[in-house]
């Protein structure tokens, strides 16, 4: 059982319905959008999953405090999601719910799975357990805050709890783990999560708590009707209910498990890096090929907080900036798996200069000679230079570079760093070369600079469809290709001399600053 080599199945986490989406959610799903697209792009069976976690005491207060039942409550929150993913413009081929009965079948095959090897057991849960963060902590991850109660690492206030509980032997799979981590080094993003990890499971593991009696709202333990399953353990479930389980001899699931890549925000890497894999080995399931844990967005500064009111909302992003410089922003910024500051400045800074005057200006300024000199004609190669030569090999040459920097590393802020180098040398190419100057005393030329830099252009356009796609499709129709030519199987094939272009039109308006 394991993935075809073309195949690609990145998923973002399944994101919880207490909350309005703000700019984090939007992050994670951009950066797997990117992947995703690039990966289609590249000729790979591509399916990219995200999706509403909708279980738990906290979606089950929330709606008791909206004096609505929590079905109608998750039906209503989860929309939000989806509307977010249709308004970011995100490519997603499965939106699932936790609350669909193809969740419930995986979940609770899983589990008869994991008590049929002996993984679970019954006894009582003694302990401190966030409800936000729907987890338990050991007393040595607690503190006080200033009004001297316990609070869990993320800021959480916890309660002490005492129910009956189904327990994960997780303690039995701190080696296994280890010499996982040993052995597939690549496993978990970036380095520095991954000595946190290690660091985490080398204290030692205790069995977890994976079910509850004291509220319903989630799927029912198998057999036992007066517990349901333990909200983690059916959130991160989901990503095998996307690939088609439980039919693992289904050619879908055979074809797409084990995930590719599972993207996350740093804060929910344990489940994901501990729990989850130590679930998978005791279920005799393939684990998932890496795990990245990005970093988090401050604002102006200022921590993102609810009470601070600074919370950033991508909705109002796309509509005071524009959609592909939101997202073009959000990953050309920060260096991904690091921690960002969001400024207005930065965005307005970033879209005026390098959207539209650096990318822009260039389409426009050559794109507008050829239309205005050649009768919007792709002009005849003659012989090149070596400056010529030089511009088309480093514009030839990106392909494999943001190949390796996205599909292998995920490093977003390289990919654009490496596009945008090519759009810098195209630009000092055409005022080295002065084309309006060679117009008037050396046609021949004046045609062969101009041709390089419609075949650079046209480059740029297919590279960069995966960050900003409406652009980058606008940019492709002002240089003659062919919409169903526009994967990587046609980066290299130059544009044809003769063909006759559109007139241009701008693409990246300029962002005025508010008074």
């Amino acid at each position: 059982m394991s993935q075809t080599n073309n195949s690609f199945y990145i998923t973002t986490p399944i994101y919880y319905v207490n909350d309005t989406p703000h700019i984090g959610h939007a992050y994670t799903t951009l950066a797997c959008d990117v992947l995703a697209r690039f990966a289609r792009l590249d000729g790979k069976d591509v399916r990219f999953a995200t999706g509403t976690d909708e279980h738990g005491q906290k979606v089950q207060k929330s709606a008791e405090l909206a004096g609505i039942d929590p079905q109608t409550f998750t039906d209503k929150v989860s929309k939000n999601f989806r509307d977010l993913a249709d308004t970011l413009n995100f490519s997603y081929d499965d939106f699932i719910r936790t609350t669909e009965l193809r969740h419930q079948k995986a979940c609770q095959t899983l589990w008869q799975k994991l008590k049929s090897n002996d993984q679970i057991y019954l006894d009582s849960y003694k302990g401190w357990y966030a409800i936000r963060d729907e987890a338990f902590y050991d007393e040595s991850e607690l503190r006080l805050n200033a009004e001297g109660k316990k609070i869990a690492p993320s800021g959480a206030e916890v309660q002490w709890l005492e129910e009956p509980s189904y327990f994960f032997k997780l303690s039995n799979w701190q080696k296994p783990l280890l010499d996982f981590y040993k052995e597939n080094p690549d496993f978990i993003a970036p380095t520095s999560r991954r000595n946190e990890v290690i660091k985490f499971v080398e204290k030692g593991l205790q069995d977890l708590s994976i079910s509850r009696v004291t509220f319903k709202w989630g799927i029912p333990v198998p057999d036992d009707q007066q517990h349901i399953m333990y909200v983690w353990l059916d959130a991160l479930t989901n990503y095998l209910t996307v690939a088609g389980y439980p039919e693992i001899k289904n050619p879908d699931f055979k074809k797409f498990w084990p995930a590719t890549l599972h993207m996350i925000g740093k804060d929910i890497l344990r489940f994901h890096a501990v729990y989850w894999p130590a679930f998978l080995m005791a279920a005799q399931l393939p684990l998932p090929k890496r795990v990245f844990a990005h970093g988090w967005w401050t604002n102006e500064g200022e921590k993102i907080s609810k009470s601070l009111g600074n919370v950033i909302n991508p909705f109002n992003l796309v509509e005071k900036y524009g959609l592909d410089q939101t997202r073009y922003f959000l990953l050309r910024e920060v260096p991904f798996g690091n921690d960002g500051d969001f400024s207005h400045q930065a965005i307005l800074n970033r879209s005026n200069s390098e959207l539209a005057n650096d990318l822009g200006n260039l389409a426009q300024r050559v794109l507008s000679i050829i239309n205005k000199n050649c009768n919007g004609v792709v002009p005849e190669c003659e012989q090149k230079l070596e400056s010529d030569n030089d511009l088309l090999n480093l514009s030839e040459q990106l392909l494999n570079n943001v190949r390796k920097e996205l599909l292998i590393n995920q490093a977003f802020h390289k990919s654009l760093e490496s596009i945008f180098a090519v759009v810098g040398a195209a630009n000092r190419y055409v005022d080295t070369q002065a084309p309006w100057n060679l117009r008037k005393n050396d046609l021949n030329r004046f045609h062969t600079v101009l041709y390089t830099l419609v075949e650079v252009i046209r480059r740029l356009g297919i590279i960069i469809q995966p960050f900003i796609p409406q652009s980058a499709n606008l940019l492709l129709d002002q240089v003659g290709q062919e919409k169903n030519e526009r994967n990587f199987n046609f980066f290299h094939i130059p544009i044809k001399s003769g063909i006759i272009l559109p007139k241009p039109m701008p693409i990246f308006p300029k962002i005025l600053l508010e008074e």
